[in-house]
């Protein structure tokens, strides 16, 4: 039954069709003729697997994983430092954002997620979050409140853990961060590497790929630190802890293509060298 709704979505919506295709294009510029469009089917029934894995994760049954640098995140976790968990579309971010509460029940955890109005499948995604204990804090696509950042801050002050998307705005009016990835020059949300800048909390890049059936693999880099020696240099602190963020994702994006969740347009057509 999956299989033929992914199906449907892939044949009857062309402009995110093309939107994935044009992004595949530029990721295997050395490939031509149809492979761009495969890649895009294979793009659309791995999505799938998202969905069903939400499932599992409300059944009796669970998901495996294994990690690389989750002592990382223990460590900030079990002294009381807190940070950032930087997460992307690339892989199953909400499968990773579940599993790291299972796994550390006590930790106090803030998944910042964008609004969408009457989207019947988001408002499920969230109340499954917010059953297992994570807070959510929901920024509307026409402009967040400065609470949000407010409520992110003290978050972190206090130990926590608070996990944002490096990779979607989530709307017009907040800042973004110029970096360079495939060829292009893309612009980031800001409010992450602000929010490390402003807290002095570390910074985990975190993606939740997939590994077999039912299973994850958690690759954790860092901590890192948005750090500046004065007012001056900040914008160039949060400019370099994005790019170093833009930096492996596309390193990882080669090691799962297919796991490339994202169906909006991504690339701007900005050459890099004209970074502003």
């Amino acid at each position: 039954m999956v299989w033929f709704v992914s199906t449907g979505f892939f044949l009857f919506s062309p402009e995110r069709v093309r939107i994935s295709v044009r992004f595949y294009r530029e990721l295997f510029p050395e490939k031509g003729g149809l492979f761009p469009l495969w890649c895009t089917w294979r793009q659309y029934h791995n999505f799938s697997h998202v969905f069903i894995d939400r499932l599992w994760l409300q059944g009796p049954a669970d998901l495996t994983y294994t990690s690389e640098g989750w002592q990382d995140i223990e460590a900030s976790h079990k002294n009381g430092r807190g940070g950032i968990i930087l997460m992307s579309h690339l892989g199953n971010w909400e499968v990773a954002a579940r599993l790291l509460k299972k796994e550390c029940p006590d930790m106090n955890l803030l998944l910042y997620m964008g609004v969408k109005q009457k989207d019947q499948i988001e408002h499920v995604q969230k109340q499954g979050l917010s059953q297992d204990g994570i807070k959510i804090v929901g920024i509307d696509q026409d402009g967040g409140s400065p609470f949000a950042m407010i409520e992110g801050l003290k978050t972190l002050r206090e130990g926590g853990f608070v996990s944002m998307t490096g990779d979607v705005l989530w709307n017009r009016e907040q800042r973004t961060v110029p970096v360079r990835f495939l060829g292009h020059t893309v612009r980031l949300p800001g409010a992450p590497h602000i929010l490390a800048l402003l807290s002095g909390a570390p910074v985990f890049i975190f993606f939740a790929l997939g590994a077999g059936r039912r299973n994850y693999h958690f690759k954790i880099i860092g901590p890192h630190y948005v750090q500046s020696s004065s007012r001056s240099q900040r914008g160039e602190a949060i400019e370099r802890s994005a790019q170093e963020y833009a930096d492996h994702l596309q390193k990882a994006l080669y090691q799962s293509p297919f796991e490339w969740y994202h169906f909006e347009p991504f690339l701007d057509p900005q050459p890099a060298g004209q970074l502003s």
